[in-house]
């Protein structure tokens, strides 16, 4: 059987919406890249299937006033050669003083927080920009932090839970409102053998009590919705990290959590793209990291 490949070059805005309905459509599986996506469908495949979805999303786009380019490009790739592509993409990768995210067909590095994810269960592997600075800074945190209790907010591969767990939180809980990221996060917990994680689809009013550390990979307008929600489940004497956030829109989400009653502890860029680390403004101690 042969596999279709679709190189798809896009703006950032439009990655995860598209990699969602590519998703729906049968994908088995996307490597994210900087500014493309490399999708693979099962064959035969039509390509006229993805250029109507894209195509779509354009339109979408369009309608809210954003002029956005997304272009395509397909490849047919022999049986015998797909898996052999398909893994070529996904090597192992150091973040932080400690954690090594790698897939479940690389041998596991000693001394390092290994981070099982597949990559063949949903789209997020941990190799993108924010997930990375969301890694360094749970990494900085936990050394000030208490360790009891984690909530990931939008858990998608379950990754941020599975590395929480590694770092000594006692109650990990994850949280995500798409029933394909919880099948992708049951996996990755099997894998990593993390059997104690709290896994819930739903959002964050389903989590109950307040976390010592909470972590929310979204993107901006979402997490200025929950700008409040996170504010209420946040201990006094904890933070939070925020991600999935573009450089010009770090100063929004940083007002939006002020009127939450959240004040600013840290920022970290990367690319074109920022990180933020909050707090309860009441917080008495007011550590830095």
């Amino acid at each position: 059987m042969n596999y279709l490949q679709a190189t798809i070059n896009l703006p950032e805005i439009a990655r995860d919406a598209l990699s969602s309905r590519l998703m729906d459509l049968g994908c088995m599986g996307i490597i994210e890249q900087e500014d493309r996506l490399i999708a693979y469908f099962e064959g035969p495949s039509d390509p006229a299937v993805v250029d109507q979805a894209i195509a779509d999303l354009t339109s979408a786009f369009r309608k809210t006033g954003l002029n956005v380019s997304i272009k395509a490009r397909y490849e047919v790739i022999p049986s015998q050669d797909w898996n052999s592509v398909w893994k070529a993409g996904f090597k192992p990768l150091d973040i932080g003083e400690r954690f090594t995210i790698l897939p479940p067909w690389e041998e596991q590095r000693a001394g390092r927080i290994n981070l099982v994810i597949d990559p063949g269960m949903a789209f997020g592997t941990g190799h993108h920009e924010t997930t990375r600075s969301c890694l360094i800074l749970m990494e900085k945190l936990a050394k000030h932090t208490a360790k009891d209790r984690f909530l990931d907010l939008g858990t998608g591969t379950g990754l941020l839970a599975i590395a929480a767990a590694q770092i000594g939180f006692r109650r990990v809980v994850a949280v995500d409102t798409d029933p394909v990221a919880i099948e992708a996060a049951r996996r990755n917990l099997e894998l990593n053998t993390a059997a104690g994680i709290e896994l819930i689809e739903g959002d964050i009013s389903m989590a109950t009590g307040t976390f010592d550390l909470i972590a929310a990979n979204l993107i901006s307008g979402a997490l200025i919705g929950l700008a409040g929600e996170i504010a209420s489940r946040l201990d006094p004497a904890g933070a939070a990290v925020l991600s999935g956030i573009l450089l010009e829109q770090g100063e929004e989400v940083v007002l939006a959590m002020s009127q939450a009653g959240l004040s600013l502890r840290e920022r970290l860029d990367d690319g074109k793209w920022t990180s933020l680390v909050v707090e309860r403004t009441d917080d008495p101690q007011n550590l830095s990291v």
